[in-house]
């Protein structure tokens, strides 16, 4: 699991098919300390976070499998909204 900042939306035209319906968002990973940690991920969002938001992600393969199918190439989705308050 890792923390990370929504940047952006992402869109395609053309995409695999196990895709077809997700929301893809942009993450800019962050270190403990808050500083950006490496290139920014693509990530499914399934909790409808958006630009400006942390959230907490995961690269669990088996977790987009069960969600996507078998077959799908993705690998970093939204596993929670952090109450930052």
């Amino acid at each position: 699991m890792q923390l990370g900042r929504v940047v952006g939306r992402a869109t395609a035209t053309v995409k695999h098919p196990t895709f077809r319906g997700e929301r893809l968002l942009i993450v800019q990973l962050e270190s403990p300390d808050g500083k950006p940690d490496g290139e920014p991920v693509l990530a499914f969002d399934r909790l409808g976070a958006g630009r400006g938001d942390l959230v907490m992600l995961t690269a669990d393969g088996q977790l987009l499998q069960e969600m996507l199918g078998p077959t799908t190439p993705g690998r970093w989705s939204v596993l929670g909204l952090p109450d930052t308050r």
